[in-house]
C-alpha cells in the first residue's frame, strides 16, 4: 500500500493506492460536504459526465428523497440507491456522488472499490452542521438534535469512508473551486503511484 500525504492538522490530501481501476471517479461523504458541487466542477474540467445518485433517484421515481423515506422506510430507500450506484457505475466517463449511506452496504462499499477511484471528502462535523441545518429535505436530520445526529453519523461513518478512500480530501476549508483543484492534484500524484506500484 502506498500512502502519501501530511499531518491530518494541515493535510490538503492524502493518498492511499489500493486500487488500479479507474474506470469512473466516485466521491464519498457525508452529507453537506459538497460532493454535489465539487463533482460538478471537476465534471466540467474533464469534459466528463456527472450524476448525483440521490438525483437520479428522485428523477425516476418523480418524488422526493423524504417521500421514499415515507413511502419505503430507510431499507427500501437504501435497496433503491444500491440499485442506482451499480448502473452508474458501469458507465465509462463518469463521476458520481453517492449519497452519504451508501457505504453501510458492504455490498456498495466493494462495489466502488471495484468500479473506479473513490474520493472522500472529509468535512468535520461542525461545518457539517452548518451547512445543513436549514436544509428540510435531509430525512436522517429531522429529529430533536440534528447536531448531535450529524456527530453520531460521521462516528459511525468516517471509517467506512476511509476504508474504501483511494484519495482524501480535507474539505473544511474552501469552496468548490478549491477542492476540485486539491482533487485533481491528488489525482495526478494517485495515477504516477499507482503506476509505480504495478
Amino acid at each position: 500500500m502506498i500512502r502519501g500525504g501530511v499531518s491530518r492538522g494541515r493535510r490538503l490530501f492524502h493518498c492511499n493506492a489500493v486500487t488500479s481501476s479507474v474506470g469512473c471517479l466516485i466521491l464519498v461523504g457525508m452529507m453537506g460536504a459538497g460532493k454535489t458541487t465539487v463533482g460538478r466542477e471537476l465534471a466540467r474540467r474533464r469534459a466528463m459526465r456527472f450524476a448525483d445518485c440521490d438525483h437520479e433517484l428522485i428523477a425516476r421515481t418523480g418524488v422526493s428523497i423524504p417521500i421514499i423515506f415515507d413511502i419505503e422506510g430507510e431499507a427500501g430507500f437504501r435497496r433503491r440507491e444500491s440499485r442506482m450506484l451499480d448502473e452508474l457505475t458501469a458507465e465509462p466517463d463518469i463521476i458520481v456522488a453517492t449519497g452519504g449511506g451508501a457505504v453501510l452496504d458492504p455490498g456498495n462499499r466493494a462495489l466502488l472499490v471495484r468500479r473506479g477511484t473513490v474520493i472522500y471528502l472529509d468535512v468535520p462535523p461542525h461545518v457539517l452542521w452548518e451547512r445543513t441545518r436549514h436544509d428540510r429535505n435531509r430525512p436522517l436530520l429531522q429529529v430533536p438534535d440534528p447536531r448531535a445526529r450529524i456527530e453520531e453519523l460521521y462516528r459511525q461513518r468516517d471509517p467506512l469512508y476511509r476504508e474504501i478512500a483511494d484519495i482524501i480530501i480535507d474539505g473544511e476549508r474552501g469552496g468548490s473551486m478549491t477542492m476540485a483543484n486539491h482533487i485533481e492534484k491528488a489525482l495526478d500524484d494517485f495515477g504516477r503511484k499507482t503506476l509505480c506500484a504495478r
